[in-house]
């Protein structure tokens, strides 16, 4: 039998659903490890798609999307800072989908992506099951940060691009002006792609949030902006997300684009229409709430955190536990009652994430489990 793809081959399933999948075969156990929001898409989204579909809206639209959905984005971009003709916006499958046209398109056989860690691992996983490689840059020890100097080293002849994910999955954290101006000036010397995940640039916390993509207009050739409607409307199951480029880059993606999907529904995307004029600030002012307990519960348990400052994910550090996180989250599971993840899942031993976009009972619930648990590993 001949073999499969070799770089897929070697690749583990996801973590995160892996110990989803874990949690669900122990009854009552409190999973914390799905990032998705525990809130309703809202109503008016939602009775959009009954009016689509008593209109008839069935059949397929064009591939890149319905023309009043991308106008739509791109007013809605512009509001943002962000300047895209609504012909440069292509709406995708999610974001995923966007990320996999986009690396699919950009990367030859062999050509390296910089991915800071700890990061999703959706990213590594696109790049490898496309022949290319994997450099990952470690920002633990500089504080969730990218530093120039360790991006330089990283970026060599065969690097096609950089991910750049702010809020940042797992840690929350934003990247400041230092650390987008490194990837700013590293990419205009080098020409290196950038792309940016903004999936949760809805959900960042911090007053004064600055976009690579806004602030740094240079780069407007070379980059690409991936978004979603995934997170701030509650909208995971709907499967609908979107990308913007300059025009040159943008016709390559988008002929990706249209060989992995034919079109995403007529009346998903009119809803999306409705979405995009709400704002999610309940949600968001949620999650900042929640924030701000679980950081005193964690602090409280004695394990150290960088403060999230956006998204809806904390990682506490649990080197001190006196076990590496693989056997701490599959331990919390069956011993205590409480699904993490890994922080080796996303690149980054010795740290576990937890989603606090679960309602508040299960999110006391779960802490209370890891306490009850750390406090017996703990002098």
């Amino acid at each position: 039998m001949r073999l499969t793809n070799s770089d897929l081959a070697v690749l583990a399933t996801s973590g995160i659903r892996r110990f989803n999948a874990l949690a669900n075969s122990y009854p009552g156990c409190v999973k914390l490890t799905l990032g998705e929001p525990e809130f309703d898409t809202p109503e008016p989204v939602r009775s959009a798609v009954s009016k689509s579909l008593a209109e008839g809206q069935t059949h397929c639209p064009p591939n890149n999307g319905k023309l009043d959905l991308r106008e739509a984005l791109s007013a809605y971009m512009g509001e943002q800072g962000l300047s895209y003709a609504a012909k440069d916006i292509v709406v995708t499958c999610g974001a995923t989908e966007a990320l996999s046209s986009t690396l699919a398109a950009l990367i030859d056989p062999g050509d390296e992506v910089v991915v800071p860690v700890p990061a999703f691992g959706l990213y590594e996983t696109i790049v490898r099951s496309v022949h290319g490689r994997v450099c990952f840059l470690d920002t633990a020890p500089s504080g969730f940060a990218i530093c120039e100097e360790d991006l330089r080293a990283a970026v060599g002849k065969s690097t096609k691009a950089i991910v750049v994910t702010s809020p940042n999955n797992p840690t929350g954290c934003v990247y400041d002006s230092e650390s987008l101006n490194a990837v700013a000036k590293v990419a205009s010397e080098t020409g290196i792609y950038v792309i940016c995940d903004d999936v949760y640039n809805r959900l960042c916390y911090l007053d004064g949030y600055e976009r690579l993509a806004v602030s740094h207009p240079e780069l407007r050739e070379q980059l690409v902006v991936v978004d979603s409607f995934s997170k701030p409307w509650a909208m995971t199951g709907w499967r609908i997300g979107w990308l913007a480029a300059a025009p040159a880059l943008r016709e390559q993606i988008e002929k990706m684009h249209q060989y992995l999907i034919s079109s995403i529904p007529a009346f998903v995307q009119d809803a999306a229409v409705v979405a995009l004029g709400l704002d999610p600030v309940e949600m968001r002012e949620t999650y900042r709430r929640r924030r701000d307990y679980v950081c005193e519960r964690l602090h409280a348990m004695g394990l150290p955190l960088t403060r999230p400052e956006g998204a809806f994910y904390a990682f506490p550090d649990v080197q001190g536990l006196g076990m590496d996180s693989q056997e701490l989250c599959e331990r919390l599971v069956r011993e205590a009652g409480v699904a993490c993840v890994p922080g080796e899942c996303f690149g980054s031993a010795g740290y576990l994430r937890l989603s606090y976009c679960v309602s508040d009972d299960d999110l006391k619930l779960g802490l209370d489990r890891l306490e009850g648990f750390v406090s017996k590993l703990l002098p």
